[in-house]
């Protein structure tokens, strides 16, 4: 290997580590504020960031096989690196979401204590939602947890099961 790509593989571990140290203090900051505060856990905050943790796995993974244009592209820009790990974080919502929905369901994946909305629904509904929608066991949280990094860590798998749900209700 070249002096120029091990310097740009540095560059590139280096700031995924900071981003990934800030991540998790930013992210278990906002857990402990809501949880001292509220007296309550934002789950969504868990999930966003093992989605994150997930998308950071798999970039570094992948350094030593990307080529030297790509790896020159991801050394000169924050952004380029830290976009990956984000949609990772995004995709684990979006999945946790279709969880909620009941959309995705089956013995491999977490189950959820979903309150009953009114009818009609309400603002107090929606609220109530927010704050107590939780895994049902703790075995579905660890299924949550290990779906949301699942989620961050390969860049198809939501997008697949997005394409999967559209094309069954277009049958």
């Amino acid at each position: 290997m070249g002096d120029i790509r091990i310097r740009r593989l540095l560059v590139i571990s280096r700031r995924l580590l900071v981003f990934a140290v800030l991540s998790l203090l930013v992210t278990t900051a906002l857990f402990g504020a809501t949880y001292t505060f509220e007296g309550r856990l934002m789950i969504s905050w868990l999930v966003f960031q093992c989605g994150i943790i997930g998308g950071f796995v798999s970039i570094q993974q992948r350094l030593r096989k990307i080529g030297d244009e790509e790896l020159a592209l991801l050394a000169e820009s924050w952004a380029t690196v830290l976009v990956i790990p984000v949609y990772g974080g995004i995709f684990a919502l979006l999945l946790y979401a279709l969880f909620l929905g009941g959309l995705v369901q089956g013995h491999l994946f977490p189950g959820f204590y979903v309150p009953a909305f009114g009818d009609p629904p309400t603002t107090a509904d929606l609220v109530r939602f927010l704050t107590t929608a939780y895994p049902s066991q703790g075995a579905d949280l660890a299924k949550l947890v290990f779906w949301s990094f699942v989620a961050g860590f390969s860049e198809r798998f939501v997008p697949q099961i997005i394409h999967s749900i559209t094309q069954q209700d277009a049958r």
